[in-house]
């Protein structure tokens, strides 16, 4: 609960923005994107249309974007009036694309009415609702210890396509590092009965130059799906991303960032970091790390903001929610499952069982 000040709290008055939608030139019903045949569809008619000519995304120079960074990309309350029935309908924050829930239409808010850094690549769907609803299934069955209600009653009507904001950068590393590592040795040591053997350390002073390029460090710029499942549902192929057109989000959800570009830089940082670590020891052999300092200079630094596709589902067992979320181009899946506890328990008696054979084999041979 938000505590009041000495001033009455201030209305934050709705803005209304316009939207993008697309009607079937056959029939006048709504277009939605389809992932199979990378076109848009009607549902009512089945009639598609091409969505013209496709331009790759293209990298920008991050300075400007981190010059004009926003803390909160979209902080307002957001309307948009439906031109199919009229309904005027409230946004979530920091919604880009949904449905009105009275007629169904498919909206995208319009880019120049985006608050912030606006998007300029998007990863189109190229599975459908049914495809990752399939892919689901293989990764429950081999979920040995989740319940079978679970693995028969998974559904692609509980599938919801959204498009997660992230952002990708790539830059030329420049490093210096100076440390010390250390290798295990052993050697024999006494005579007779004080004969033994020992393990000693050698140390080696380390120090160097190496320079490394990323490409497409990904960082995910909102709250809907975590990095560490962003990173299991990997890879994405960012660099094949569409320059950003709306179409691609119809029929789909979307967000705008929840942190900004600076924000992001910074934890890419931090992952080219520890990668860059990881490099520079690789070049050596060694059982231990005294220490090691690395002084990293970034240059040719570029970044798209990117719209990256995942089916979200979900599943009720036994008054709990369980999540799950599904690549949207690979089928790779993530998530918890519910737990048979009749399972674990003849895994756990079944070892028992096993313990106590072979101990009776020790004993009958001892």
């Amino acid at each position: 609960m938000e505590q009041m000040t000495g001033k009455a709290a201030e209305y934050e008055e709705p803005r209304d923005v316009e939207t993008e939608y697309e009607k079937c030139e056959a029939c006048g019903s709504n277009m939605k994107y389809d992932p199979k045949s990378n076109m848009l569809y009607c549902e009512h008619c089945g009639t598609k249309r091409s969505l013209g000519e496709e331009e790759q995304a293209a990298e920008l120079a991050i300075e400007d974007a981190l010059r004009a960074a926003e803390e909160n990309g979209w902080a307002e309350t957001t309307v948009f009036r439906c031109e199919n029935c009229g309904a005027k309908v409230a946004l979530a924050k920091g919604e880009i694309a949904t449905s009105c829930p009275f007629c169904g239409t498919a909206q995208v808010v319009e880019l120049d009415e985006m608050a912030g850094l606006k998007p300029n690549a998007v990863l189109p769907f190229r599975l459908t609702a049914e495809d990752s609803n399939e892919a689901c299934k293989k990764w429950a069955k081999k979920k040995i210890y989740a319940p079978r209600a679970f693995k028969k009653n998974l559904k692609a009507e509980n599938m919801h396509g959204v498009y997660i904001p992230c952002f990708t950068f790539d830059s030329r590393t420049s490093s210096r590092y100076y440390g010390r590592i250390g290798k295990r040795h052993t050697r024999t040591v006494g005579s007779g009965k004080n004969r033994r053997t020992e393990t000693y350390i050698v140390w080696r002073n380390i120090s160097g130059f190496y320079d490394h390029a990323f490409d497409d460090v990904t960082v995910t710029a909102g709250s809907k799906v975590t990095q560490k499942d962003l990173g299991k549902m990997a890879p994405f192929d960012s660099n094949n991303s569409k320059a950003y057109d709306g179409k691609y989000l119809l029929g789909f959800s979307s967000y705008c960032y929840e942190k900004d570009i600076v924000q992001c830089w910074s934890e890419a940082k931090g992952t080219m970091d520890a990668a860059l670590r990881q490099m520079i020891l690789s070049q050596y052999s060694y059982d231990l790390v005294d220490y090691l300092n690395v002084s990293t200079t970034h240059a040719d630094v570029t970044y798209k903001y990117v719209l990256l596709p995942v089916y979200a589902g979900h599943f009720g067992f036994k008054k709990k929610n369980y999540n799950f979320f599904v690549n949207g181009t690979n089928g790779k899946v993530t998530g918890k499952t519910p737990v048979a506890i009749w399972k674990v328990a003849l895994t756990v008696l079944a070892a028992a069982a096993a313990l106590v054979g072979l101990a009776y084999l020790v004993m009958q041979f001892a």
